[in-house]
């Protein structure tokens, strides 16, 4: 009886979930000296410091996520330099691009200024397969500072967000660790429910090529 009851136990059982796995290439970018790779640093290593050198070129950390029981996700996150944005090369880093940060310091209102050109030479260079931006989270870093007092208020925040096409936006602190792992959240989300449209195959060449590209462990590339 009991060794019946077993083999129908494992014939009948239901085959386990398909585990999936994803490979997201998320840009950070933002004027120079925003904090980006401070941000960074924080949500991939739980590492802060005060003297990180500029970034020249682009820097390259990889994220792995738990997302949930059947979910793994990797994100490819690309530390593009504050000053690339005058440069021809973005086009290039931009490349094969799901999601994308873009940051501002809240003490500095000439950071937050340059937030749409940001915006703007991102939309221009990469799109999602239906011609889409792609969605962008802003980041109004260093929130544990004292802010300029042209620093918008939360409401005006989020009509700003909303009229220029951000899916949202939080305050944060890579020194306090204040909000880094909820914006990673939200802007990983957002990538999720717009993957459904995305070709598959296409996906499978992009991650064949990203993986190739980055390694386990993070690296620099200068210009």
């Amino acid at each position: 009886m009991s060794g019946s009851g077993s083999g129908d136990e494992v014939g009948g059982s239901p085959m386990p979930p398909e585990r999936r796995e994803y490979l997201f290439k998320v840009l950070v970018i933002g004027e120079l000296g925003v904090g980006k790779t401070s941000i960074i640093k924080r949500y991939v290593h739980q590492l802060f410091s005060q003297h990180y050198r500029a970034t020249i070129g682009v820097d390259f950390a990889l994220k792995v996520i738990s997302w949930d029981s059947r979910t793994m996700v990797r994100l490819q996150l690309w530390d593009i330099a504050g000053q690339e944005r005058f440069g021809n090369m973005t086009r290039v880093y931009y490349k094969e691009a799901v999601g994308a940060f873009v940051v501002f310091d809240v003490t500095r209102g000439s950071t937050f200024e340059a937030i749409m050109k940001w915006k703007q030479d991102l939309d221009s260079k990469v799109h999602l397969p239906n011609g889409g931006p792609i969605p962008a989270v802003l980041l109004a870093n260093k929130c544990d500072q004292a802010k300029e007092t042209s620093y918008q208020s939360p409401a005006q925040m989020d009509s700003f967000c909303k009229e220029n096409g951000f899916v949202g936006w939080f305050e944060t602190s890579a020194k306090d660790n204040i909000n880094i792992d909820e914006a990673a959240r939200s802007l990983v989300e957002n990538i999720l429910v717009n993957y459904k449209n995305y070709p598959a195959e296409k996906h499978a060449e992009d991650v064949v090529t990203l993986d190739k590209m980055m390694p386990a462990e993070s690296k620099s590339q200068c210009c």
